[in-house]
């Protein structure tokens, strides 16, 4: 919830929930508060730019099962041609379909 408000928003939310967290004591939300505080910075750098890393971690887990895929090809080219066929936005029309 929190990377989806504006930044002034998101500053006050975060700190709220760390508030929250600091006197909680359910060990799992107090280790999550302490990573939040340590990156609380680059957290909200992302918030402010709205940049996020989720588009090429997608992109790499593909890759990763087209290689799973691709083990028992001849050639490296096969791969490169599989990944570019799903991942390159191309699609070509194929016979005998619409």
């Amino acid at each position: 919830m929190v990377v989806q408000l504006p930044r002034e928003e998101a500053v006050e939310v975060l700190e709220r929930w760390i508030s929250w967290a600091r006197r909680c004591r359910i060990p799992a939300f107090v280790k999550l508060q302490r990573s939040i505080v340590k990156h609380r910075s680059r957290i909200l750098a992302a918030i402010e730019h709205n940049l996020s890393n989720g588009l090429v971690e997608s992109t790499n887990t593909k890759v990763r099962l087209l290689t799973r895929l691709a083990f028992g090809f001849h050639s490296a080219e096969a791969l490169i041609a599989l990944a570019m066929l799903n991942l390159g936005g191309y699609r070509p029309t194929l016979p005998g379909r619409k």
